[in-house]
């Protein structure tokens, strides 16, 4: 059981950069997976990024070269890092866990707007 909370979304033009949070309630260290997930008015929640326990990350292809998915263990924290914003990134991300495979957790989202 974890309970998420996404914070850093915001207003930012084209070419500009954010910096996602995800706070959990307890210690992420043992979480089989983390990552983000983002929904566009009218379009299905799509897979951002993915990091596993044992490292490794993966990443839509969109947003390959321009996203990073990172943890602090110490703040039980996973961020993820957004530059080279497009329009097109424009969505309510969501933080999620799944631990064990199969159990899903989410955060409440936070509004990522890229506009000029």
């Amino acid at each position: 059981q974890v309970q998420l909370v996404e914070s850093g979304g915001g207003l930012v033009q084209p070419g500009g950069s954010l910096r996602l949070s995800c706070a959990a309630s307890r210690s992420i260290f043992s979480i089989n997976v983390m990552g983000w997930f983002r929904q566009a008015p009218g379009k299905e929640r799509e897979l951002v990024a993915r990091i596993y326990r044992g490292g490794i990350v993966n990443y839509a292809d969109l947003v390959k070269g321009r996203f990073t998915i990172s943890r602090d263990y110490a703040k039980n924290t996973v961020y993820l890092q957004m530059n080279s914003l497009k329009p097109e990134d424009t969505a309510v991300y969501y933080c999620n866990a799944e631990d064990p495979p199969g159990v899903v957790y989410w955060g409440q989202g936070t509004q990522v707007t890229v506009s000029s």
